[in-house]
């Protein structure tokens, strides 16, 4: 209790002296100055030299104030461990939410990683689904076509040997031009279809395009420069050679057009690796070795959207007139046909680079066969030839063709006709049937005829296989195609060479 004028009438505990008088400069002094009723303060008492935390109040009807007060390090302690109490429960409660968000957050994450996937997955699969149909589509369309051009071409070839006036030999001579334009188109259909019967062999990409370049160079013009970057130590790959170069001239052709006003083209060889992430993105690819070749050019580039597109037939940005769509589409097939994978990474203004990945081989290469130099059309010697065609007009040209040939034909329209013609005791040398007939096809024919006839020969003919004579790109051991539409060149040689092989 203390007196207004400053002097400590009662303390507890009891002060070591007494008659303390607080003056002007004490804490209590200038707060009843500026609060006569009383109020808060700290201070560090003179009584015993300690921080405490004063609360005065003034007694009513009297100039005296009584005072309590805290030592500012107790209230400070009680304050810990009061915190300390609610810590104890607080912190594992906290460090639990923490957990909980933390684990929440990353499987969101993964959650959202493996709906992007899924996605990246599914459209894949709706592309591949959609070029599959097509690829059924064009296959089928493709072996019509080329029933037809085989009866266009065959006849053009026949009245133009027959033919002596010159105006009329140029009009035929210009109608087989078309046609065989015609060919090559079908070949394109039947290549992206993945129906293009290949023949792979163990190769070595470098020196693949290393022969190339003079082609390219050539074919690309003098305003666009080409580099070729070889990669040494480079693994073999498998793959149809001849289709391989095409393939290749085809997207160098596709990058001169992107580079109307000169560039530059680089062809480049590497070995690859693709592991499950990656293949996890592209439908239908499968972890392991590749060897890789690409072409960049410095051309305009390609916007998604067109990017999408890019592998579907007769899609194409160029003018009317100035393209048909199949070029990538060709390489598509051949590449899928190939147990390969492509793909096509491009920005508008920065061009477009196209990575071919074609399977490792571990078989060593082999030299690229070279075409012989042109001979006379052989003829035969009274061999005895079974055709098996379904198309009367197919049929009737090759049977004509033959017979000029020298040989003896007999003609069967489906396969039924021919194993009753089998069953007769009538010799027969070659069977010549195709592949794809109404109700029994040509290699079911085929292994019924050499049951009847051992060592029976046979040559197929087809313009569409449908995996009866070849599976997973390559013709089936120890057969023998022949594809539509065909000239009477190779057909002659094409037999006489089955006919005259031991």
């Amino acid at each position: 209790m203390i007196r207004a004028d400053g002097e400590i009438l009662a303390r507890y505990p009891l002060p070591a002296t007494t008659g303390v008088r607080l003056d002007a400069s004490t804490a209590f002094i200038q707060l009843i100055a500026r609060s006569p009723n009383g109020g808060k303060y700290a201070t560090v008492s003179n009584v015993d030299q300690r921080e405490r935390r004063f609360s005065a109040r003034k007694l009513a009807g009297f100039p005296l104030y009584v005072t309590s007060s805290l030592e500012t390090s107790d209230i400070v302690q009680g304050w810990l461990w009061y915190m300390a109490g609610h810590l104890i429960f607080g912190i594992p409660a906290t460090l639990f939410f923490v957990v909980l968000i933390l684990l929440t957050m990353q499987r969101t994450s993964a959650l959202f990683a493996e709906a992007e996937r899924r996605e990246m997955l599914e459209a894949s699969l709706r592309q591949s689904q959609k070029m599959e149909s097509v690829g059924q589509l064009t296959g089928g369309v493709a072996h019509d076509f080329n029933n037809l051009l085989t009866i266009i071409i065959g006849n053009l070839q026949m009245a133009l040997r027959r033919v002596s006036d010159d105006k009329v030999k140029t009009w035929l001579a210009n109608a087989q031009q078309g046609a065989e334009r015609a060919s090559e188109l079908t070949r394109r259909l039947l290549a992206f279809s993945r129906n293009q019967p290949l023949n792979p062999r163990s190769i070595d990409a470098n020196q693949l395009v290393a022969g190339m370049s003079d082609l390219i160079d050539r074919t690309l013009g003098e305003t666009i420069s080409v580099e070729t970057v070889r990669s040494g130590g480079l693994w073999q790959t498998e793959a149809d050679s001849a289709e391989l170069e095409s393939a290749i001239l085809n997207l160098a052709i596709n990058a001169r057009d992107a580079m109307p006003a000169g560039g530059k083209l680089t062809i480049e060889t590497g070995n690859a690796e693709l592991d499950e992430h990656y293949c996890e993105t592209a439908e239908g690819v499968k972890p392991g070795q590749y060897v890789m070749i690409s072409v960049t050019d410095t051309g305009s580039g390609m916007p998604g959207d067109v990017i999408e597109k890019a592998f579907e037939p007769f899609f194409t940005t160029k003018p009317a007139g100035s393209g048909t769509g199949l070029g990538l589409s060709q390489v598509y097939g051949f590449v899928k046909q190939s147990g390969g994978h492509i793909r096509i990474y491009s920005e508008v203004g920065e061009g477009t680079t196209v990575k071919i990945y074609l399977p490792r081989s571990f078989a060593p290469a082999k030299p690229v066969p070279v075409s012989p130099p042109a001979e006379k059309i052989p003829t035969g010697s009274q061999e005895t030839v079974l055709v098996v065609e379904d198309d009367p007009d197919v049929r009737a040209y090759v049977a004509e063709t033959l017979s000029n040939l020298n040989y003896r034909v007999k003609q069967a329209a489906d396969a039924e006709a021919a194993i009753n013609i089998l069953d007769d005791a009538s010799p027969i040398d070659l069977l010549l049937t195709d592949v794809v007939m109404p109700g029994m096809n040509g290699r079911v024919l085929a292994d019924r005829a050499m049951q009847r006839r051992p060592g029976l020969k046979v040559l197929y003919m087809t313009g569409y296989s449908r995996n009866a004579i070849v599976h997973q790109g390559r013709l089936d051991p120890g057969v023998s195609l022949i594809q539509k539409p065909f000239s009477q060149n190779v057909l002659a040689k094409r037999i006489r060479k089955i006919l005259t092989d031991a």
